[in-house]
């Protein structure tokens, strides 16, 4: 019998409490290094978690509906007679539960099991007031705990924590936020946008009715659109672009695209016209910090994408680039829409963007207004293009046919305003005009 070693959650990002949808090994399986144990699904995106090396599975700790975070134990792992050196050399195994740290680490934290909520909620934490275990006054609540706040836009000062010494779990950022929505006295008027809770009505009164689940994907997008509504003052700037000579151009390339097996779409264009464009405007690169006063700005270009899948929108990011040509391009754009339509995009593939594209051109539409991806502070929507008469010079007597495609840039007026946006629209449009500009 080999050495025995555990097999634990790995680093999945700012997650927690994590559903286990799919356990894909038995005792007594062989597996291989790499290979994929169980499948676990977050509320944006579903991932494998792989066996670190190869060997013989002797038990397995999870189960489907489990539900995990990084470091939780999911198997027990045999190694062969081959791999018990290397084994041997591994560090030792962790326990199921890490003690927690004295001091607040960057890395997420497994949530503690929530307490049975009071039907009364307790009274706010003063801000200035010191949590246990902190002696500075600062929250105490886990890294996770801490962004989801910032999502919803919740002064975790004014949280009272329900768990163990007074930390702040997720269901009392939760509860905080529902109070404040619902008028409640748990947060200062300033922090929260006050609303009326929606009106309950009795559709079946008026006919058939058919009552359908919005999937993970569908709530979760509809809780960051809300957010970004209501807390980002939008404004839309619609412009037209030329892009008959880059259609052509385009066209010209559908053999060589097919000899490399890569799709050359009209968004991979876009895609290098737009860092083109922001380089020459870089607070469109940017977002805003926590306290709204200062200006983060980006030297990266990850631009997201935003991808129609069966279970809602979902934005993908494609990473650095500025740095890679249209066809390196073209083929990561269709490997990341595949994934994003089969549910295996991970939590990496999803954060880091810097600027959205939200791309209706094939469904149709002549312009929409997008929203901003917060914390992103502007997002370009683009529709279906047609042919129209232009006149391209004033002294030309008669319209000819051009290719143009519709532009709509949503942006944050707190840190853009209508002239630069314009200015951008502009650059923008240059760009797509003509192709050369793409290599200036």
């Amino acid at each position: 019998m080999g050495v025995e070693t555990e097999v634990l959650v790995p680093d999945i990002g700012d997650f927690e409490d994590v559903e286990v949808i799919e356990v894909l090994v038995s005792a007594g399986d062989r597996v291989e290094a790499e290979d994929s144990l169980i499948t676990i699904e977050s509320d944006k995106a579903s991932m494998e978690i792989p066996s670190p090396r190869a060997g013989v599975i002797g038990q397995i700790k999870v189960a489907v509906g489990d539900r995990v975070s990084e470091g939780m134990l999911i198997a027990l792992l045999e190694a062969g007679d081959g791999a018990a050196a290397s084994e041997s050399a591994a560090p030792e195994s962790t326990p199921e539960t890490a003690p927690q740290p004295s001091a607040p680490a960057e890395q997420p934290i497994a949530a503690a099991p929530a307490p049975t909520p009071s039907p009364t909620p307790a009274p706010p934490v003063p801000a200035a007031a010191a949590k246990p275990g902190d002696s500075k006054g600062a929250p105490h609540a886990g890294p996770a705990v801490r962004r989801f706040a910032r999502l919803l836009g919740a002064d975790l000062a004014q949280v009272s924590g329900t768990g163990p010494k007074g930390r702040v779990l997720k269901d009392d950022v939760q509860n905080f936020v529902k109070q404040a929505l619902a008028g409640g006295p748990a947060a200062p008027a300033e922090n929260v946008l006050q609303v009326e809770p929606p009106r309950r009505f009795k559709f079946e009164k008026f006919g058939e009715i058919e009552v359908q689940e919005l999937s993970k994907i569908q709530r979760v997008s509809a809780r960051g659109l809300h957010r970004s509504w209501v807390t980002i003052p939008h404004v839309t700037q619609f412009d037209e672009a030329d892009i008959t000579e880059l259609e052509e151009y385009r066209k010209s390339q559908k053999l060589e695209s097919e000899r490399r097996g890569v799709k050359l779409t009209a968004l991979v264009f876009l895609m290098k016209a737009v860092v083109v464009a922001l380089k020459e405007f870089p607070h469109f690169c940017s977002s805003l910090d926590e306290t709204g006063e200062k200006l983060i700005l980006k030297h990266y270009y990850h631009i997201g994408v935003a991808v129609d899948t069966p279970n809602g929108l979902v934005v993908p990011v494609i990473r650095e680039v500025d740095r890679k040509g249209l066809y390196e391009l073209a083929e990561e754009l269709g490997s990341i829409s595949e994934r994003a339509r089969t549910g295996k995009l991970t939590p990496a593939d999803m954060s880091g963007g810097c600027f959205s594209i939200s791309s209706l051109g094939g469904i149709g539409g002549t312009a929409f207004t997008p929203i901003v991806n917060g914390p992103e502070v502007a997002i370009l929507g683009v529709s279906r293009h047609a042919r129209k008469p232009v006149y391209q010079n004033a002294d030309d007597e008669l319209p000819v046919p051009r290719l143009i495609l519709p532009l709509s840039l949503s942006y944050d007026h707190r840190v853009i305003d209508g002239a630069d946006a314009a200015r951008f629209t502009t650059k923008l449009k240059g760009v797509l005009s003509d192709i050369r500009n793409l290599v200036l």
